[in-house]
């Protein structure tokens, strides 16, 4: 048996300014930043130290996976990154204040954009001003699999093989593994872990810099059926 956490990164700039995120690059805030060192803190409190960590290649959970390794004098774990746990692709959406675009397309519209498992928003034309699909980190991947657009269903898509391939054999080599990842990411990840339907995941939301904790058998499911909201280390 192994222990996977589950940690979204703490509060980002486009966080505290309610903007869409997704792929674009912003650092955590100052309240972020406490956030991670309080879950390195959490973590050592219940004795849950990773050995390995999982991150996406965003600043976001990159710092957050490091602020908690401070705090838990754990800097010096193997550190595994990849796209797959990128946040979800918000598309056109991308850098958009939430309110002001629900007031230009309507509460409705845009709720279905953010919660709905099956319906994309818009794409993100090529000329967006914070298109970030030109960026270095992603200059080696092939074009086909760069999103314009995503909805929570490309991302248990594209983040599951990862799961399978990286993950699942860090969970039967080391005790505990920590991925640092995104709200979406990690809701597609949990929607698996937890069999959760395609309609109640939409209710499903993880908060920022809470430690979110599965034991996990050889097999590479939850060794128990505890629902999500009594997982998180407080």
């Amino acid at each position: 048996m192994s222990t996977l956490v589950l940690l979204r990164h703490g509060q980002s700039q486009w966080n505290l300014e309610n903007r869409f995120t997704g792929w674009f690059d912003v650092d955590v805030t100052k309240q972020g930043a406490d956030e991670a060192i309080a879950a390195g803190h959490a973590m050592t409190a219940a004795g849950v130290l990773p050995d390995v960590v999982h991150t996406s290649l965003q600043t976001r959970a990159i710092k957050t996976a490091n602020l908690s390794l401070r705090e838990m004098d754990r800097l010096w774990v193997p550190v595994r990154r990849h796209w797959r746990l990128n946040e979800r692709h918000y598309g056109g959406l991308t850098g958009l204040n939430k309110a002001e675009t629900a007031e230009k397309f309507g509460d409705e519209q845009v709720h279905i954009w953010r919660r709905s498992y099956d319906t994309p928003p818009p794409e993100m034309p090529a000329d967006h001003p914070d298109n970030p699909n030109a960026d270095p980190r992603y200059a080696n991947l092939p074009p086909d699999v760069l999103p314009t657009t995503e909805c929570l269903k490309d991302v248990v898509e594209r983040m599951l093989p990862y799961w399978f391939d990286a993950i699942i054999p860090d969970l039967r080599t080391h005790d505990t593994v920590l991925v640092a990842a995104h709200g979406n990411s990690l809701r597609a990840l949990v929607k698996h872990l937890s069999n959760i339907g395609d309609d109640d995941i939409s209710s499903l939301n993880i908060p920022t810099g809470v430690p979110l904790v599965y034991e996990i058998d050889p097999e590479g499911r939850p060794a128990t059926d505890a629902p999500v909201e009594d997982r998180y280390l407080t």
